[in-house]
């Protein structure tokens, strides 16, 4: 497969997001979760039919409620089948213990009623404060509502229902004509929708995130497609270095677009194609997320290469983003190189200082690890750009890794501060 001839087809789907391939319909109600009765606060994605699923959770042992059930309706691997999800915001279910999974059961209990499946069948998220009890009764009115508003337009509102600190709905979409063999000229769509804004670094899971696709892939194929895009994307955000007790990414493949052709084979060029759409979807989401991280004035995109590894790039790219050294030099449009210098230089990754050439936002300030000159007012014009592009190279073998972030303002501390307010 050539891959810049799948690139040249590749399109994005105009106001695309979680519904935008086929056999999914989506809803976004206000349950009562928020007081606010115009906020939509509860998010239900239904297939057509029971299909393939996957997904991935967050790592931190304080994990939610929902995230073990979810964990346990895909057999503790992962992978399997399922008719839809339940989302809801402003409230976490984390860290309340059996009342907290009695909610999360019982949540897809009504669920599986007013869907006509088992309970099993039914995944469930939420996302909000940590350690308040989960109120049942806004899903015994909100599911049965969200039902009857299914659609296949209702993505957008599903998209706004599971928001928390974000500032707006993140959504995205794409549709490409496939060239593999077996599958030639079938139009196939991966979608998607998340919320992210703060408590961002996720550790092989994604903040809340639904993802789908028509094409047609078994359960533990899409697993193992998830969970290396993941890796890629959404595990390469970072707004301020904390990893959620309720991340979860959950991918459903409904197959619509090609009914009677069979799954896609992991070693198939329709498996890179496929890949290869779903990774464009995932950085997109994953990018909006570190561009909307709570008080952000600007996406902060970190490439270093020339590590010893692929790992150590990672730490090296992952130290720059976290630094608020960092972050506060962006937001105080500082073209200061040092602290830069500086978070490399204190992540154990092994380097010669000597090597080092940094570029901020293609202007070059550091070359062999000394400082060049360059121009302070260019540098304040360029600062001017939505997103602010660092890039250091270690000079020390052949690893790269990019990592995306935002700068730090007072209107961090601000949101964080108030946050139960």
């Amino acid at each position: 497969m050539n891959i810049d001839e799948f690139d040249a087809t590749i399109r994005a789907v105009p106001n695309g997001g979680v519904t935008s391939a086929l056999g999914f319909k989506a809803a976004g109600v206000h349950a009562g979760f928020r007081k606010n009765p115009e906020r939509l606060d509860m998010a239900l994605v239904v297939a057509d039919e029971l299909c393939p699923v996957a997904g991935v959770f967050t790592q931190n042992r304080f994990c939610a409620a929902p995230v073990t059930v979810s964990r346990a309706h895909l057999n503790g691997q992962g992978f399997g089948t399922a008719l839809g999800v339940v989302v809801n915001s402003g409230n976490a279910n984390a860290a309340t213990g059996a009342a907290g999974l009695a909610a999360a059961n019982e949540t897809c209990d009504i669920a599986s009623q007013v869907l006509g499946c088992s309970p099993e069948q039914v995944l469930v998220a939420s996302t909000g404060v940590i350690g308040q009890l989960l109120d049942i009764a806004p899903f015994e009115e909100g599911i049965p509502a969200a039902a009857d508003k299914l659609v296949r337009t209702g993505g957008a509102d599903a998209a706004q229902a599971i928001m928390t600190t974000d500032t707006h709905p993140k959504e995205y979409a794409v549709t490409y004509e496939s060239q593999a063999a077996g599958y030639l000229g079938s139009t196939f769509t991966v979608g998607g929708c998340c919320k992210g804004s703060g408590m961002i670094m996720p550790n092989m899971a994604t903040m809340i995130a639904i993802i789908t696709t028509d094409a047609p892939v078994a359960p533990e194929t899409l697993h193992h497609l998830l969970r290396i895009t993941v890796d890629q994307t959404f595990n390469k955000v970072t707004v301020d270095s904390d990893t959620s007790t309720n991340d979860t990414c959950i991918m459903f493949a409904s197959g619509a677009a090609a009914p009677t052709l069979d799954p896609i084979d992991q070693d198939s060029d329709a498996y890179q194609e496929l890949a290869h759409a779903l990774y464009v979807v995932c950085e997109a989401l994953a990018r909006s997320i570190a561009a909307d991280g709570e008080g952000s004035s600007k996406l902060i995109t970190v490439t270093v290469s020339g590590a010893a590894t692929a790992e150590d790039a990672e730490v090296a790219a992952r130290a720059v983003a976290n630094s608020p050294l960092v972050k506060t030099a962006v937001a105080g449009h500082d073209c200061n190189w040092g602290r830069v210098a500086m978070a490399l230089g204190k992540c154990g990754v092994a380097f010669n200082q000597e090597d080092v050439d940094i570029d901020i936002m293609d202007i070059p300030v550091c070359r062999g690890g000394l400082t060049v000159p360059f121009d302070e007012d260019e540098a304040l014009r360029r600062f001017e750009a939505p997103e602010i592009v660092i890039t250091a190279d270690l000079g020390a073998g052949d690893g790269s890794c990019t990592v995306w972030t935002c700068d730090l303002t007072h209107d961090y501390i601000s949101i964080n501060a108030d946050y139960r307010s």
